[in-house]
């Protein structure tokens, strides 16, 4: 696979590239200025693992189009991310391609430190009906970043999803290529007393099928094996709010595992032929939830 990566201006003009086959660097000796962007170019769709600034975790992700780019945040776009990213006047990114041995095993699917609101080609994608006030820090991407500090609110670490009040809310966690997943894990953001929770959420899968899940008081994870199966999407909605005096429950992470399913995204994938079934150490364990038809679904989820 050849790779570029790009720093490139309000109006176009490239500032910055490098090139290379199967992985490349890209050392950029300047300070950004609004309008700028990341432009990440790839030969062919695909796997890469990607490092668009130092002081953001690393991301394996895939790319269902030849060309990502991510607008370098500024001002209250900046809150999700750590104080120290996209400032000062030297900035490292990286991309490698993967092997096939890398991408076979099981792992969380829904994970990418770099999804935003504009993403339509770097996967997994996070959307949401509402996010609140419309502020970064409350957006459906932090669902996904990897961030799992949940004791605070409202800056980073402590980024989530915030749900504006709403019972309708619903948020999408898309994988642009089928997958094989088997498990979902919820973080609740937990900044008690401030915080409220939910106690039932329901997740709907591109399948056509609908699971339902009891959730708790408590900012462990909480883990939910699922009958294995292999969709393209999936959508959480019917969230069940706790009868207590806050009207603020969010989400801080979602985590959907699973492997690659034969035959989707990279044609040299290999069909991984175990499943490690185990819950991470710490996680509060749970039983497998009922799936339900998507006609027996919450009436409320929109």
């Amino acid at each position: 696979m050849e790779l570029t990566l790009k720093i490139v201006d309000a109006d176009g003009a490239v500032l910055a590239s490098s090139a290379g086959r199967d992985e490349t660097f890209l050392v950029y000796r300047q300070s950004y200025r609004e309008g700028d962007r990341v432009v990440v170019e790839v030969s062919e769709p695909g796997h890469v693992f990607l490092s668009l600034d130092g002081a953001t975790q690393p991301g394996l992700v895939y790319m269902k189009e030849c060309a990502y780019s991510l607008a370098v945040p500024f001002g209250d776009k900046r809150k999700p991310y750590s104080p120290n990213a996209f400032r000062g006047d030297i900035h490292r990114l990286s991309a490698r391609s993967t092997r096939p041995d890398e991408i076979i095993h099981r792992r969380n699917l829904a994970l990418n430190p770099w999804d935003d609101h504009a993403n339509r080609t770097l996967f997994p994608h996070a959307r949401a009906n509402v996010e609140t006030r419309g502020e970064a820090v409350f957006a459906a991407r932090n669902a996904i970043d990897g961030e799992k500090a949940n004791d605070d609110h409202g800056f980073w670490p402590y980024t989530s999803w915030g749900i504006n009040r709403d019972p309708h809310a619903a948020l999408t966690v898309e994988f642009g290529r089928l997958v094989r997943i088997d498990e979902i894990v919820f973080y609740l953001r937990a900044d008690f007393p401030h915080d409220s929770w939910w106690e039932k959420a329901s997740v709907t899968f591109s399948n056509g099928k609908t699971s339902c899940f009891p959730l708790v008081k408590s900012g462990v994870a909480q883990a939910f094996p699922i009958e294995p199966c292999i969709v393209e999407w999936v959508e959480l909605h019917g969230l069940i709010k706790a009868e207590d005096a806050s009207p603020y429950p969010a989400l801080t992470q979602i985590e959907i595992w699973g492997i690659e399913a034969p035959g989707a995204g990279d044609q040299d994938v290999p069909v991984a032929v175990e499943r490690d079934s185990g819950s991470a150490h710490g996680r509060l364990k749970t039983s497998v939830p009922v799936s339900v038809r998507l006609d027996d679904a919450e009436t409320d989820r929109r």
